[in-house]
């Protein structure tokens, strides 16, 4: 196995186990089903991804298709809009009902359908659709960051400052720049997106989390599970 492909598989591992780990940890501790849910996805799109390298897929295999549907539903509506009404949560009080909650995933399912099924023909423009839906998420992020700063916790806005700066980056060069020396499955890209992806939803939930206990210390979310249970 060449050194390029072995950095591929550990950096789609990080991902799959930050998701996996942290998506049940919003759940079980703060009952956010839109972060939680949306980082189990995206680390089952990762264990997809893992199955279609080490076994060699070509572009006709299902797991092609899947992996490819799992990329427009994050790109498109999961790491954007769901990621921003989960934020919310601690920056907003914004608490979403199950309806909001069902009906947000939905959306984000028809897009990554639709997507699926026309995004070739409707070309480069929906590449820059994502590019302006990041734009807009970004924005709000850097929201996150400066009341993670402004609450004193300091490494935790960097670091959410960070993950965001390199995820923009991604997500900008994602269907326009090609890596020189890159193979044609782009594999250094994806080392260097994948390794991003996790580093963002590891940021991310300890970022909430600083910001969960700010809340609750100033009794800005008084029916929320206990503390002790949502440092676990």
């Amino acid at each position: 196995m060449a050194l390029r492909e072995l950095l591929f598989l550990l950096a789609d591992v990080w991902m799959i186990a930050v998701g996996f780990t942290f998506g049940w940890k919003f759940i079980r501790n703060y009952g956010n089903y839109l972060l939680g849910l949306e980082w189990i996805i995206v680390a089952t799109s990762g264990s997809n991804f893992f199955l279609y390298a080490a076994l060699g897929g070509t572009e006709e295999s299902p797991m092609y298709t899947l992996a490819f549907f799992f990329d427009q539903f994050s790109r498109s509506v999961g790491i954007t809009l769901i990621l921003v009404l989960g934020l919310m949560r601690v920056t907003h009080r914004y608490k979403p009902s199950v309806g909001t909650d069902v009906g947000v995933f939905a959306f984000a399912t028809a897009v990554g359908l639709a997507l699926l099924l026309f995004g070739e023909r409707l070309g480069t423009g929906v590449a820059i659709s994502l590019i302006a839906v990041n734009v807009l998420t970004t924005l709000f992020l850097i929201y996150f960051s400066k009341r993670l700063w402004a609450i004193g916790a300091k490494g935790w806005a960097v670091g959410a400052g960070l993950a965001t700066a390199a995820g923009c980056v991604i997500a900008s060069t994602y269907d326009f720049v090609h890596i020189p020396g890159d193979d044609e499955a782009h594999t250094l890209f994806y080392i260097g997106a994948l390794s991003t992806w996790g580093f963002q939803m590891f940021t991310y939930y300890f970022a909430y989390r600083a910001l969960h206990r700010h809340d609750e210390s100033v009794g800005a979310e008084p029916d929320l599970r206990e503390p002790s249970r949502a440092d676990a």
